[in-house]
């Protein structure tokens, strides 16, 4: 619905990815990961760091039907990592990489199989140690409640300024499920926070707790703890 409205900004690369392209790269890949071999509740081991590619790697999984697990190290049918992998550490079929990595096949190489138009809406999608796994429903259903509860809408800005993965993949779930647009920052200082609000004309920033509490007072900007974002998960 949101087409070619931007869906993630990263500071750092300085990529904006829109809603369409999010969709397309989601859907291509979720195919190729078909296409190499992946079956529904198998494990894909995600080695990105926080930015505009980890979501596309993590719901391609999800898509396709696998199980993605924020590891750099393990056990599973494929990996999906940033620009480099210890091959001593997993054990996998294959590895796809975002930009040139030795011993890695490019991550462009899995949107040439298509397009996966119905992906699983229930069943398992995400794990942060390999043990517990989140489930879509439960996750969809709880990203919904936080959109209502933090009163995120499809004309905010959202400023991540969260730095642990699993707290800023949430932040930019939260965020696309309203349909708005979420600029991830990295570590920023308070300073800096407030030159990018400024710069973005942010409407709401997710931030660790200090960082939170220094930001409050602004009238416009509203101001979440990055907690608030996992706890309804017991995280």
């Amino acid at each position: 619905m949101q087409g070619e409205q931007p869906a993630v900004s990263d500071v750092r690369t300085g990529e904006v990815l829109s809603y369409s392209a999010f969709a397309r790269r989601v859907t291509r890949a979720a195919a190729g990961l078909r296409a190499q071999g992946l079956r529904y509740g198998d494990h894909v081991l995600v080695n990105v760091p926080l930015g505009a590619f980890l979501p596309v790697a993590v719901h391609a999984v999800a898509w396709a039907g696998g199980v993605a697990e924020l590891s750099a190290t393990g056990t599973a049918r494929l990996m999906i990592a940033q620009d480099r992998y210890d091959p001593e550490a997993v054990k996998v079929d294959q590895v796809f990489a975002f930009r040139p990595t030795p011993g890695a096949r490019p991550f462009a190489d899995l949107l040439t199989a298509g397009a996966v138009e119905f992906g699983p809406l229930a069943g398992p999608a995400f794990t942060l140690d390999g043990v517990r796994v989140l489930d879509n429903t439960d996750l969809a259903t709880d990203l919904r409640r936080l959109a209502a509860r933090l009163v995120v809408g499809k004309d905010d800005v959202v400023i991540s300024a969260v730095s642990e993965p699993f707290r800023g993949l949430r932040v930019i779930d939260l965020a696309m499920t309203a349909g708005a647009h979420v600029v991830v920052a990295h570590e920023p200082s308070l300073v800096g926070c407030r030159v990018l609000a400024q710069e973005r004309r942010a409407t709401m920033i997710v931030a660790p707790y200090d960082l939170a509490r220094r930001l409050l007072g602004d009238p416009i900007l509203r101001v979440v703890d990055e907690r608030a974002v996992v706890s309804s998960l017991g995280l």
